[in-house]
């Protein structure tokens, strides 16, 4: 009985269980880089972000636990505003990213390169700006990366290509550029293709699996110097056409006079 007594007390004084401190970090700076009109997120307190999480129970709705830590964020079509914090990346065991379909602005943090467990990322559907970082290359279980739907610029990097695990890729409906790796758009043996339906709706991107590009047509220059050289060209040959009749008609005119002066009497 003693040392039954003895244990209890034990674990009475024993501190209550704490989240990982990590964990802590990205949460919170999280909460205060998106804005959340709609209260979607009234669960997303600090006093939550302190213990989010026991064994696989979540107490913060959007996030899955896994032996007490997070490991999956999933807040989709929650009319959710402002940006991705960088801090996110302390989420170090956090294996699936889906911030889609809101209206999230700012750029894709290059951050997330230490995110080494992700396998999912989706942030299609918002607003994002900037450039694709190459540095996400870094996250070597990414199997899936869904960028569909942004306002991203610049050219796709090549070093996505490299992602051996990647088994699906869109980056359709941006404004991004240039060719299209072909790590990315003709892989070879084995890896999952991604044909066209990955790359549409970027006017200045091209290559395989695109169609070729359309020629863009004559600017307007070329069509008004054609059309002044096609009116000059005629204006010449009109001018031409009119010296070639009066000739004619001068030399008829002359043979019909000499005619003339022929049958005409000697007086």
């Amino acid at each position: 009985m003693g040392l039954l007594i003895l244990f209890l007390l034990t674990c009475a004084a024993l501190p209550l269980a704490s989240s990982d401190p990590n964990d802590e970090a990205c949460l919170t700076h999280l909460s205060e880089s998106l804005k959340d009109p709609l209260k979607n997120l009234q669960n997303w307190t600090k006093s939550t972000f302190a213990n989010p999480c026991s064994g696989f129970t979540s107490y913060l709705p959007g996030a899955t636990c896994n032996n007490g830590r997070i490991y999956k964020l999933s807040l989709t079509n929650l009319s959710l505003q402002g940006s991705i914090s960088p801090f996110l990346s302390n989420c170090t065991n956090l294996q699936s990213l889906d911030l889609s379909s809101n209206s999230i602005s700012g750029t894709i943090p290059t951050d997330l390169q230490y995110l080494v467990n992700l396998a999912v990322l989706n942030l299609s559907s918002n607003r994002l700006e900037g450039e694709i970082p190459p540095q996400l290359t870094l996250c070597a279980y990414l199997n899936v990366i869904d960028l569909h739907d942004n306002l991203l610029t610049g050219q796709i990097p090549q070093e996505l290509g490299l992602l051996a695990r990647l088994s699906a890729f869109d980056v359709s409906y941006n404004k991004l550029s240039g060719p299209i790796p072909a790590y990315l758009g003709n892989r070879s043996g084995n890896l999952p293709k991604f044909n066209a339906t990955s790359f549409i709706g970027n006017k200045d991107l091209y290559g395989y699996p695109l169609p070729p590009m359309k020629s863009k047509g004559l600017s307007v220059l070329a069509i008004v110097g054609i059309g002044l050289g096609s009116g000059l060209a005629s204006l010449v040959l009109s001018f031409t056409g009119v010296c070639i009749w009066l000739k004619i008609t001068e030399q008829k005119m002359a043979n019909e006079e000499g005619k003339i002066s022929q049958l005409m009497p000697d007086y």
